[in-house]
């Protein structure tokens, strides 16, 4: 019996769509090309040691009361309890600009308003008005037909303070932003909900017991995903999909397709040229350990930049230090890892696919240079965090062909494309978009995709 929905990609927005399908109807597969689930926020072995890929933090935290959030409207659509994810919040995080100023903020609120106050006074009363403005905003909201509106030239007529403008950008575009030196004012709106307004969390463990969590529940309804299952092809007739085809040959009817492997990725599998896009934004990751003596224990993550404005673009070279992302993953609250004595350090900055590309055609000198990479990256991390880096225990570096390889995403960029299919609508009667470029950001964003898509287009159709 052929499924009545085909799932595309076994990351997080792929298994929420299927679990909250398998609620009512069993017959959901998921297809997925990598050997683990999770795609962009999935793990891997060292030497004995477990590896997350993607995750720094997970973001819209919210405690179990406030019923209207997003983290909670997501768990009664997958009908899971909080328990299963075993969120932690962080200790405190901070936008660093140069000049010393910082913004410190945590999951509550009025901690970053307090801290503006402090740091631009002239631009209290504007950020409060903006605040309530954004209140009002409902981001998970699909809005189809609407165009491109920059959020920085938003921002600025509505701050007095440049420089605020871009330290509110920053986390938000490091966190979720496909768009060169802006956001879309939605996606702005959405992530700055997630970020400031709710907060940032972390599992108690890793992310392979979110994954474990949400793989249980789908296989309980009744659910199935195949690993090694890359789709080559969608066959399809006068606007209606009927099977897929694997790499293999294998091919699988299906009454419905729902794909989070991407807009232009699905494209290419339907036999469609995409027109010629925007640049693709990608990162390069490191991964350190260290003693845990050697790091901070109040922060949980802090945004950097180093310039007078901040660059949010592809760079000219592999990679760009002068600003970034710098995550410690066990100061979150009541971490396992705080029973340890070393701890991880985790970096991001912007990278360029091209260069990273023309590097790996000589294996060694894309070897040596991850390497050299992921010394710059710690020296800076040194400098912005006041630590010394000089103990550092193991190391191991992500390309933008690291995530191209073992995603599929084009160019490596783990935000997708610029323009984002809201409505997740591709012009075919069974076959629609979610994910990341349908629009939804960050981890539970992304998982709420996948539900609202399957709440819209395929239940009530089955």
């Amino acid at each position: 019996m052929k499924p009545s929905l085909l799932v595309l990609g076994g990351g997080l927005s792929g298994i929420a769509a299927a679990i909250r399908c398998a609620r009512y109807f069993p017959d959901v597969l998921i297809l997925e090309q990598h050997s683990r689930p999770g795609g962009l926020n999935s793990y891997y072995y060292r030497r004995g040691q477990l590896f997350e890929t993607g995750l720094h933090a997970i973001t819209n935290f919210a405690t179990p009361d406030d019923k209207k959030a997003p983290l909670n409207r997501l768990l009664r659509q997958l009908g899971i309890g909080r328990e299963m994810l075993a969120l932690r919040p962080q200790a405190g995080s901070e936008i660093r600009f140069q000049d010393g100023k910082t913004l410190a903020f945590t999951n509550n609120f009025p901690d970053l308003t307090e801290n503006i106050a402090k740091v631009f006074p002239q631009s209290l009363a504007a950020f409060e008005q903006l605040a309530q403005w954004l209140r009002d905003f409902d981001p998970f909201a699909a809005t189809p037909g609407i165009n491109f509106h920059s959020a920085r030239a938003f921002l600025r007529q509505r701050l007095p303070d440049p420089i605020l403008t871009d330290m509110l950008l920053c986390p938000l575009s490091f966190y979720g932003s496909s768009v060169e030196n802006d956001m879309d004012l939605s996606q702005f709106a959405i992530m700055f909900q997630a970020i400031f307004f709710e907060g940032f969390c972390r599992p108690a463990g890793t992310i392979k017991d979110i994954l474990d969590a949400l793989l249980r529940r789908y296989q309980e309804l009744g659910g199935d995903i195949r690993y090694h299952a890359k789709v080559a092809a969608i066959i399809h007739d006068h606007g209606q999909v009927q099977a897929v085809r694997l790499a293999d040959g294998e091919e699988i009817e299906c009454r419905f397709i729902l794909s989070t492997i991407g807009h232009a990725e699905t494209m290419a599998i339907l036999g469609e040229k995409m027109p010629k896009e925007a640049p693709r934004l990608a990162f390069v990751e490191n991964i350190v350990s260290l003693p845990k003596t050697s790091l901070p224990s109040d922060k949980s993550i802090v945004f950097f930049n180093t310039r007078a404005e901040l660059h949010y673009a592809v760079p000219d070279e592999a990679v760009d230090f002068s600003s970034g992302v710098l995550c410690l993953p066990d100061n979150f609250l009541d971490c396992q890892a705080k029973q340890t004595e070393t701890a991880w350090l985790r970096t991001t900055h912007l990278a360029n696919y091209e260069k990273w590309r023309q590097i790996a055609a000589d294996p060694d000198r894309y070897r040596l240079e991850k390497q050299a990479v992921c010394q710059e990256s710690l020296a800076v991390a040194g400098k912005i965090l006041g630590i010394s880096t000089e103990k550092a225990i193991y190391e191991d570096s992500f390309t933008p062909l690291t995530v191209t390889r073992f995603t599929g995403k084009h160019h490596g960029a783990i935000y997708g494309a610029p323009d984002k299919i809201k409505d997740g609508v591709l012009g075919f009667n069974n076959l629609f978009l979610a994910g990341t470029d349908q629009g939804f950001l960050g981890i539970i964003g992304s998982m709420l995709s996948g539900v609202s898509m399957v709440n819209r287009h395929i239940l009530p159709k089955l």
